[in-house]
Protein backbone atom coordinates (compact mmCIF):
# COMPACT_ATOMS: atom_id res chain seq x y z
CA UNK A 1 0.00 0.00 0.00
CA UNK A 2 1.52 3.29 -0.80
CA UNK A 3 2.67 5.41 1.82
CA UNK A 4 2.88 2.61 4.45
CA UNK A 5 6.13 1.45 6.30
CA UNK A 6 7.63 -1.54 5.71
CA UNK A 7 9.25 -1.96 8.83
CA UNK A 8 7.15 -4.55 10.55
CA UNK A 9 6.73 -6.67 7.43
CA UNK A 10 10.45 -6.61 7.03
CA UNK A 11 10.74 -7.63 11.08
CA UNK A 12 8.16 -10.34 10.78
CA UNK A 13 9.98 -11.87 7.81
CA UNK A 14 13.36 -11.52 9.67
CA UNK A 15 11.67 -13.40 12.87
CA UNK A 16 10.16 -16.06 10.43
CA UNK A 17 13.31 -16.46 8.97
CA UNK A 18 15.46 -16.69 12.36
CA UNK A 19 12.80 -19.33 13.76
CA UNK A 20 13.40 -22.06 10.50
CA UNK A 21 16.83 -21.53 10.88
CA UNK A 22 17.05 -22.10 14.86
CA UNK A 23 14.72 -25.30 13.74
CA UNK A 24 16.98 -26.46 11.26
CA UNK A 25 20.21 -26.30 13.11
CA UNK A 26 18.51 -27.86 16.12
CA UNK A 27 17.09 -30.77 13.98
CA UNK A 28 20.52 -31.32 12.49
CA UNK A 29 22.37 -31.03 15.63
CA UNK A 30 23.43 -34.19 17.66
CA UNK A 31 20.96 -33.29 20.53
CA UNK A 32 18.33 -33.76 18.38
CA UNK A 33 19.37 -36.80 16.58
CA UNK A 34 19.64 -38.58 20.06
CA UNK A 35 16.18 -37.37 21.20
CA UNK A 36 14.72 -38.37 17.30
CA UNK A 37 16.33 -41.99 18.36
CA UNK A 38 14.87 -41.88 22.07
CA UNK A 39 10.81 -40.75 20.48
CA UNK A 40 9.56 -41.13 17.16
CA UNK A 41 8.49 -37.74 15.71
CA UNK A 42 6.61 -39.87 13.21
CA UNK A 43 3.01 -38.97 13.13
CA UNK A 44 0.90 -41.86 15.28
CA UNK A 45 -1.62 -43.00 12.49
CA UNK A 46 -4.37 -44.83 13.97
CA UNK A 47 -2.52 -45.81 16.70
CA UNK A 48 -3.38 -48.09 19.88
CA UNK A 49 -2.38 -48.45 23.41
CA UNK A 50 -1.07 -51.51 24.69
CA UNK A 51 0.05 -51.66 28.24
CA UNK A 52 0.83 -53.95 30.98
CA UNK A 53 3.33 -56.48 32.65
CA UNK A 54 3.82 -59.91 34.34
CA UNK A 55 4.23 -61.31 38.27
CA UNK A 56 1.53 -59.34 39.64
CA UNK A 57 -0.40 -59.51 42.42
CA UNK A 58 0.12 -61.57 45.81
CA UNK A 59 -1.85 -61.74 49.12
CA UNK A 60 0.97 -60.55 50.93
CA UNK A 61 2.69 -57.41 48.87
CA UNK A 62 1.15 -53.95 47.96
CA UNK A 63 3.60 -53.98 44.73
CA UNK A 64 0.42 -54.58 41.97
CA UNK A 65 -1.94 -51.74 43.60
CA UNK A 66 1.24 -49.38 42.61
CA UNK A 67 0.98 -50.53 38.84
CA UNK A 68 -2.63 -50.64 38.74
CA UNK A 69 -2.72 -46.89 39.80
CA UNK A 70 -0.49 -46.44 36.99
CA UNK A 71 -3.33 -48.13 34.65
CA UNK A 72 -6.10 -46.09 36.20
CA UNK A 73 -4.62 -43.17 34.14
CA UNK A 74 -3.49 -44.90 30.60
CA UNK A 75 -6.10 -46.16 28.05
CA UNK A 76 -6.25 -49.10 25.79
CA UNK A 77 -5.95 -52.74 26.00
CA UNK A 78 -4.36 -54.12 29.01
CA UNK A 79 -1.83 -57.33 28.69
CA UNK A 80 -0.90 -59.63 31.38
CA UNK A 81 2.59 -61.41 31.19
CA UNK A 82 1.63 -64.79 33.77
CA UNK A 83 1.85 -65.49 37.37
CA UNK A 84 -0.80 -63.17 37.68
CA UNK A 85 -1.45 -64.39 41.19
CA UNK A 86 0.91 -66.01 43.36
CA UNK A 87 -0.16 -67.80 46.69
CA UNK A 88 -1.87 -69.94 44.57
CA UNK A 89 -4.08 -69.19 41.85
CA UNK A 90 -7.39 -70.05 43.12
CA UNK A 91 -11.06 -67.90 41.77
CA UNK A 92 -11.08 -66.84 45.30
CA UNK A 93 -6.88 -65.55 45.13
CA UNK A 94 -7.92 -64.07 42.37
CA UNK A 95 -10.96 -62.44 43.40
CA UNK A 96 -9.49 -61.42 46.93
CA UNK A 97 -5.41 -60.69 46.04
CA UNK A 98 -5.78 -59.69 41.99
CA UNK A 99 -9.39 -58.71 41.55
CA UNK A 100 -9.11 -55.23 43.96
CA UNK A 101 -5.96 -53.97 42.16
CA UNK A 102 -5.59 -55.08 38.23
CA UNK A 103 -9.07 -56.43 38.41
CA UNK A 104 -10.28 -53.23 38.07
CA UNK A 105 -9.03 -53.31 34.79
CA UNK A 106 -10.10 -57.21 34.15
CA UNK A 107 -12.68 -55.89 30.84
CA UNK A 108 -10.31 -54.12 29.15
CA UNK A 109 -7.48 -57.39 30.07
CA UNK A 110 -6.07 -60.07 27.70
CA UNK A 111 -4.20 -62.30 30.18
CA UNK A 112 -1.65 -64.95 29.39
CA UNK A 113 -1.00 -68.05 31.85
CA UNK A 114 2.33 -68.45 34.26
CA UNK A 115 3.52 -71.11 36.46
CA UNK A 116 1.76 -69.87 39.45
CA UNK A 117 -1.58 -69.53 38.03
CA UNK A 118 -1.64 -73.42 37.72
CA UNK A 119 -1.21 -73.68 41.79
CA UNK A 120 -4.91 -73.89 42.40
CA UNK A 121 -3.59 -77.04 41.84
CA UNK A 122 -4.75 -76.27 38.22
CA UNK A 123 -5.54 -73.60 36.21
CA UNK A 124 -9.46 -73.66 36.56
CA UNK A 125 -9.04 -70.02 38.96
CA UNK A 126 -7.44 -68.65 36.24
CA UNK A 127 -9.82 -69.30 33.20
CA UNK A 128 -12.31 -68.94 35.82
CA UNK A 129 -11.70 -65.30 36.69
CA UNK A 130 -10.72 -64.30 33.55
CA UNK A 131 -13.45 -65.81 30.89
CA UNK A 132 -13.55 -65.36 27.50
CA UNK A 133 -10.52 -63.50 27.10
CA UNK A 134 -8.26 -66.60 28.34
CA UNK A 135 -8.77 -68.54 25.69
CA UNK A 136 -9.35 -72.04 25.87
CA UNK A 137 -9.07 -73.90 28.87
CA UNK A 138 -7.48 -76.76 27.61
CA UNK A 139 -5.42 -74.68 26.23
CA UNK A 140 -4.74 -70.67 26.95
CA UNK A 141 -3.00 -69.70 24.10
CA UNK A 142 -5.31 -67.61 21.58
CA UNK A 143 -4.72 -64.48 18.90
CA UNK A 144 -6.90 -61.27 18.19
CA UNK A 145 -5.61 -57.95 16.68
CA UNK A 146 -5.57 -54.91 18.32
CA UNK A 147 -5.63 -51.74 16.40
CA UNK A 148 -3.55 -53.06 12.92
CA UNK A 149 -1.84 -54.97 14.81
CA UNK A 150 -2.21 -58.97 15.23
CA UNK A 151 -1.39 -60.38 18.85
CA UNK A 152 -0.66 -63.55 19.73
CA UNK A 153 -1.01 -64.94 23.10
CA UNK A 154 1.19 -68.36 24.14
CA UNK A 155 0.96 -70.40 26.76
CA UNK A 156 4.80 -71.15 27.78
CA UNK A 157 4.42 -73.57 30.54
CA UNK A 158 5.54 -76.40 28.01
CA UNK A 159 5.19 -79.12 31.11
CA UNK A 160 1.58 -78.55 30.93
CA UNK A 161 0.40 -77.94 27.33
CA UNK A 162 3.81 -78.58 24.97
CA UNK A 163 5.86 -76.46 22.93
CA UNK A 164 7.65 -79.15 21.11
CA UNK A 165 7.93 -79.17 17.40
CA UNK A 166 4.63 -80.52 15.79
CA UNK A 167 2.78 -80.19 19.21
CA UNK A 168 -0.50 -78.89 18.75
CA UNK A 169 0.24 -75.23 20.37
CA UNK A 170 3.48 -75.49 17.81
CA UNK A 171 1.45 -76.21 14.60
CA UNK A 172 -1.77 -73.82 16.12
CA UNK A 173 1.28 -71.11 15.63
CA UNK A 174 2.63 -71.37 12.76
CA UNK A 175 -0.89 -71.76 10.91
CA UNK A 176 -1.94 -68.64 12.66
CA UNK A 177 1.23 -67.04 11.48
CA UNK A 178 0.95 -68.05 7.94
CA UNK A 179 -2.63 -66.71 8.17
CA UNK A 180 -2.28 -63.36 9.63
CA UNK A 181 -2.65 -60.64 6.84
CA UNK A 182 -1.09 -57.87 9.05
CA UNK A 183 2.23 -56.14 8.48
CA UNK A 184 2.81 -56.19 12.18
CA UNK A 185 2.95 -58.87 14.75
CA UNK A 186 3.54 -59.15 18.92
CA UNK A 187 3.73 -62.50 21.39
CA UNK A 188 3.10 -62.80 24.62
CA UNK A 189 3.78 -65.55 27.27
CA UNK A 190 4.97 -66.06 30.80
CA UNK A 191 8.15 -66.86 30.09
CA UNK A 192 11.28 -65.66 28.31
CA UNK A 193 12.86 -66.64 25.51
CA UNK A 194 15.71 -64.75 26.38
CA UNK A 195 16.87 -62.70 29.49
CA UNK A 196 19.57 -61.93 32.12
CA UNK A 197 18.03 -63.88 34.61
CA UNK A 198 17.98 -66.65 36.08
CA UNK A 199 15.65 -68.66 33.86
CA UNK A 200 17.20 -67.50 30.63
CA UNK A 201 16.46 -69.19 28.02
CA UNK A 202 14.36 -72.64 28.52
CA UNK A 203 15.23 -75.07 26.15
CA UNK A 204 11.65 -76.62 25.97
CA UNK A 205 10.58 -72.78 24.15
CA UNK A 206 12.97 -73.47 21.49
CA UNK A 207 10.41 -74.64 18.72
CA UNK A 208 8.46 -71.61 19.78
CA UNK A 209 11.23 -68.90 19.32
CA UNK A 210 11.53 -70.66 16.29
CA UNK A 211 7.91 -70.15 14.93
CA UNK A 212 8.22 -66.57 15.89
CA UNK A 213 11.38 -66.34 14.22
CA UNK A 214 10.50 -67.71 10.86
CA UNK A 215 7.09 -66.17 11.19
CA UNK A 216 8.50 -62.45 11.12
CA UNK A 217 6.83 -61.58 14.97
CA UNK A 218 8.45 -58.10 15.54
CA UNK A 219 7.79 -58.16 19.06
CA UNK A 220 8.10 -60.78 21.85
CA UNK A 221 6.75 -59.76 25.67
CA UNK A 222 7.52 -62.11 28.82
CA UNK A 223 8.21 -61.85 32.80
CA UNK A 224 9.19 -65.05 34.99
CA UNK A 225 11.96 -63.06 35.51
CA UNK A 226 11.12 -59.96 37.71
CA UNK A 227 12.97 -57.25 36.51
CA UNK A 228 12.39 -55.22 33.44
CA UNK A 229 14.93 -55.87 30.43
CA UNK A 230 15.26 -54.66 26.94
CA UNK A 231 17.22 -56.89 24.16
CA UNK A 232 18.15 -55.96 20.68
CA UNK A 233 16.07 -57.12 17.82
CA UNK A 234 17.20 -61.25 18.04
CA UNK A 235 17.97 -63.60 15.47
CA UNK A 236 17.04 -67.23 15.60
CA UNK A 237 20.27 -67.86 17.52
CA UNK A 238 19.26 -65.02 19.73
CA UNK A 239 22.18 -63.24 18.44
CA UNK A 240 21.53 -59.17 18.01
CA UNK A 241 19.76 -58.99 14.01
CA UNK A 242 18.91 -55.30 13.54
CA UNK A 243 17.80 -55.46 10.40
CA UNK A 244 15.10 -58.81 10.42
CA UNK A 245 15.32 -60.14 13.78
CA UNK A 246 12.83 -60.08 16.91
CA UNK A 247 12.87 -57.17 19.93
CA UNK A 248 12.13 -59.24 23.63
CA UNK A 249 11.23 -57.19 26.29
CA UNK A 250 10.86 -58.81 29.85
CA UNK A 251 8.59 -57.02 32.24
CA UNK A 252 8.22 -58.78 35.33
CA UNK A 253 7.73 -56.03 37.10
CA UNK A 254 3.66 -56.18 38.07
CA UNK A 255 4.45 -56.45 42.01
CA UNK A 256 5.72 -59.36 43.41
CA UNK A 257 9.25 -58.92 44.62
CA UNK A 258 12.26 -57.77 42.28
CA UNK A 259 15.44 -60.31 41.07
CA UNK A 260 18.64 -59.83 40.72
CA UNK A 261 20.29 -59.88 37.12
CA UNK A 262 22.29 -63.00 36.87
CA UNK A 263 24.62 -62.77 34.20
CA UNK A 264 24.02 -60.42 30.90
CA UNK A 265 23.01 -62.03 27.64
CA UNK A 266 24.17 -61.14 24.25
CA UNK A 267 22.35 -58.45 23.05
CA UNK A 268 20.75 -56.86 26.33
CA UNK A 269 20.64 -53.41 25.66
CA UNK A 270 18.83 -51.74 29.55
CA UNK A 271 18.17 -53.62 32.39
CA UNK A 272 16.57 -52.67 35.94
CA UNK A 273 15.82 -54.86 38.59
CA UNK A 274 14.61 -52.38 41.40
CA UNK A 275 11.51 -50.73 39.90
CA UNK A 276 7.84 -51.45 39.65
CA UNK A 277 6.05 -50.25 36.70
CA UNK A 278 4.39 -51.35 33.73
CA UNK A 279 5.41 -51.12 30.03
CA UNK A 280 3.46 -48.88 27.57
CA UNK A 281 3.50 -49.97 23.91
CA UNK A 282 2.41 -47.37 20.92
CA UNK A 283 1.40 -49.91 18.00
CA UNK A 284 0.61 -47.68 14.55
CA UNK A 285 0.78 -49.02 11.61
CA UNK A 286 4.26 -50.00 10.47
CA UNK A 287 5.94 -48.97 13.93
CA UNK A 288 5.55 -48.69 17.35
CA UNK A 289 6.69 -47.04 20.50
CA UNK A 290 7.66 -47.83 23.94
CA UNK A 291 7.83 -46.59 27.18
CA UNK A 292 8.44 -48.10 30.50
CA UNK A 293 6.37 -46.22 33.16
CA UNK A 294 7.72 -46.60 36.65
CA UNK A 295 5.14 -46.37 39.83
CA UNK A 296 5.70 -44.11 42.68
CA UNK A 297 7.41 -41.91 40.31
CA UNK A 298 10.81 -43.89 40.58
CA UNK A 299 13.17 -42.36 38.19
CA UNK A 300 14.28 -44.96 35.72
CA UNK A 301 12.14 -45.28 32.55
CA UNK A 302 12.88 -46.42 29.29
CA UNK A 303 11.63 -45.47 26.32
CA UNK A 304 12.20 -45.47 22.23
CA UNK A 305 10.86 -46.35 18.83
CA UNK A 306 10.72 -49.61 16.49
CA UNK A 307 9.91 -50.22 12.78
CA UNK A 308 7.77 -53.40 12.19
CA UNK A 309 9.81 -56.30 10.01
Amino acid sequence: MAGSNPTPYLLVGALALAALTFAFLYLDSGEAKAWHNIVSIEPYTEAVTFVGAGDIASCDSFGDELTAALLDSIPGTVFTLGDNIYSGGSLENFEKCYGPSWGRHKARTMPSIGNHDYDAPGPAGYFAYFGDNAGSPENGYYSYNVGKWHAIVLNSNCDKVPCAEGSPQEKWLREDLASNMRQCTLAYMHHPPFSSGSEGMKAQLRPIWKALSDGGVDIVLASHDHFYERLAPLGLDGSPDYNSGTRVFVVGTGGVDHRPIVKVVLGSEVRNAATYGVLRLTLRPGGYGWEFIPAEGNGFTDMGSGKCR
